[in-house]
């Protein structure tokens, strides 16, 4: 019965996610402006073609997972959507698991897109089956890290708080969050990026992935705790 939610739930979310023109623009049109123009401009400054195509990839998912579900949350919070979820038999866990699928399915689309999109202007990724399923559960983390940080900030601020701060730390995360460059890897998003930009080129960096390993458990765990249905 609860997968049966969680499912049911993610589909509504997604439904959500497409309709809504901003998320579609974090979502899709800022990834493949990034990507275009970075392959077809980029060699000419020094920028790496082989690992570029994963760092946006990075980026993507921080979109998606983090800065889409936060204002979202937050918007759905103030105008009562939750409140009216609280009549149904969704929990804290559902709700927060059923936005993470959704999230998770909007990034595959994401991926999938930016891949197609990176390989018809030239990249040649150097993949290995570790490698590549490193790559798979770096995202997965990266997704539950980033909606447990996004649920946490809109379950507990009011919407137009959630909003200005989720806009601002989504730009620190582009500009200093180890996403597009790399960085040391404390943090989830440059953790990400770096076992992206690693899997690229065939390899895999386990320390990167216990972190954010201990970033999407501890998020998680934290959002359901403190998330409140009501502001």
């Amino acid at each position: 019965m609860t997968a049966r939610r969680v499912v049911a739930h993610a589909g509504m979310e997604l439904r959500m996610l497409l309709r809504n023109g901003e998320q579609l623009l974090l979502a899709f049109a800022i990834p493949l402006g990034l990507l275009v123009g970075g392959m077809l401009w980029g060699g000419g400054w020094g920028l790496d073609l082989v690992r570029f195509p994963a760092s946006v990839i990075a980026v993507a998912t921080w979109s998606t997972a983090f800065t889409a579900l936060a204002v979202a949350t937050g918007f759905e919070r103030r105008y009562g959507v939750l409140e009216r979820l609280v009549a149904t038999p969704l929990t804290r866990a559902d709700l927060i698991a059923g936005k993470a699928v959704a999230a998770t399915a909007l990034v595959a689309v994401q991926t999938l897109l930016l891949t197609v999109v990176a390989l018809a202007l030239g990249w040649r990724p150097v993949w290995t089956p570790l490698g590549a399923l490193s790559a798979l559960v770096a995202v997965l983390l990266g997704i539950v890290a980033f909606a447990g940080l996004g649920l946490l900030l809109a379950g507990t601020l009011k919407a137009e708080v959630t909003l200005a701060l989720a806009n601002l730390i989504y730009l620190a995360g582009l500009a200093v969050g180890g996403l597009l460059v790399d960085q040391p890897a404390w943090l989830p998003t440059a953790a990400l990026g770096t076992v992206l930009r690693a899997a690229a080129t065939g390899g895999v960096v386990p320390a990167a992935l216990l972190v954010l390993l201990g970033w999407a458990a501890a998020l998680a765990l934290i959002a359901r705790k403190a998330f409140r249905w009501t502001s």
